[in-house]
């Protein structure tokens, strides 16, 4: 089955939505935006969370020793990081590691360096927006992974949304998928669009 991440989760209601739904994995960000969420917040949702669902700590070019004491302070299960971090920076954690390659509207990309981070939990394709950190709402041609060897798993990003995330999970046969945006209503997690969106990936 494909694995099923909701990120940008704000408060208990919504990640008791994505979990309720089928989701694998919610997703807390810690870098500047509007889905931002303070430790101490996300402290206590997961501690609400039941056993297998994975936590995961979203950052962009984030201090290690800043990065490591959140996750200790949270209980997070795994991070992933959004910004410039090196394969050498991402191999100084225990937990599992998800590195973010963008592909912008242009079909520019950072495919071509998924063989440095070998090591890593999973790779994770996104839109890239200048000045925007994920959640964009935006998607890019899927095709461009169709042919590639990603030595990691690949999760994908960028513009999902119940209406075409089973096209996505056809197209480009990721290990997972990642949605935030395409899962919310006025710019909140929206419960129903969160149960459809699992529903057809999972149909998927």
């Amino acid at each position: 089955m494909t694995f099923v991440k909701i990120c940008g989760i704000l408060d208990v209601d919504s990640a008791h939505a994505a979990v309720e739904a089928g989701a694998d994995a919610i997703g807390f960000v810690f870098a500047p935006g509007r889905r931002c969420i303070a430790p101490q917040k996300a402290r206590e949702i997961i501690r609400r969370l039941p056993p297998g669902v994975l936590s995961v700590g979203v950052f962009v070019d984030e201090e290690v020793k800043t990065v490591s004491k959140i996750a200790r302070y949270c209980g997070l299960s795994a991070l992933q990081f959004h910004g410039r971090e090196s394969p050498e920076y991402c191999g100084r954690f225990t937990l599992p590691v998800i590195k973010v390659l963008g592909v912008d509207a242009a079909g520019r990309h950072e495919l071509d360096r998924a063989g440095e981070y070998a090591r890593v939990w999973a790779l994770l394709v996104d839109t890239r927006v200048a000045g925007r950190c994920g959640g964009t709402g935006q998607s890019f041609d899927w095709h461009i992974l169709v042919s590639r060897v990603f030595p990691r798993p690949l999760i994908l990003a960028g513009g999902l949304d119940p209406g075409n995330v089973r096209r996505a999970i056809r197209t480009v046969r990721p290990f997972g998928v990642d949605v935030s945006s395409g899962v919310e209503t006025g710019g909140r997690k929206d419960p129903q669009k969160i149960r459809s969106f699992v529903r057809e990936v999972k149909a998927g």
